[in-house]
């Protein structure tokens, strides 16, 4: 059978899309995919766009997005090793949703750090 005639449904809790949407939701796939829909980046520049992820999360995160097919990784032959990243098509169609979500989420954060401070008070704080 051909990958093209299974049906996903990842709410299935085999279904290998589950791991794919991980990648791509989770802290930093989110925070990286949406920093290389600027563009290609060289991996401490992402690391600096990316503000607080550590060497070694950006490292697994980006291996993860790549071995999905989201990103692209280009190493350039010279001295000291030149490598950059970018997203693949099939991770601009995803950052590009994702990245509606992120616009979506900080346009209406008044209204959810209203809702916060509500829920807070009403529970007698934190």
């Amino acid at each position: 059978m051909e990958s093209d005639d299974l049906a996903f449904d990842v709410f299935a809790r085999a279904c290998p899309s589950r791991g794919t949407l991980e990648h791509i939701t989770g802290k930093w796939g989110g925070l990286t995919l949406g920093a290389l829909k600027e563009g290609s980046f060289r991996f401490n520049e992402l690391r600096r766009r990316v503000d607080g992820v550590s060497e070694k999360m950006l490292s697994q995160t980006l291996h993860a997005l790549e071995r999905d097919g989201l990103v692209h990784r280009e190493a350039q032959p010279t001295n000291p090793p030149r490598v950059d990243y970018e997203l693949t098509p099939l991770g601009h169609a995803v950052a590009e949703r994702l990245l509606a979500l992120i616009c979506l989420v900080e346009e209406r954060m008044p209204e959810v750090l209203t809702a916060q401070a509500r829920y807070d008070e009403e529970r007698g704080g934190r």
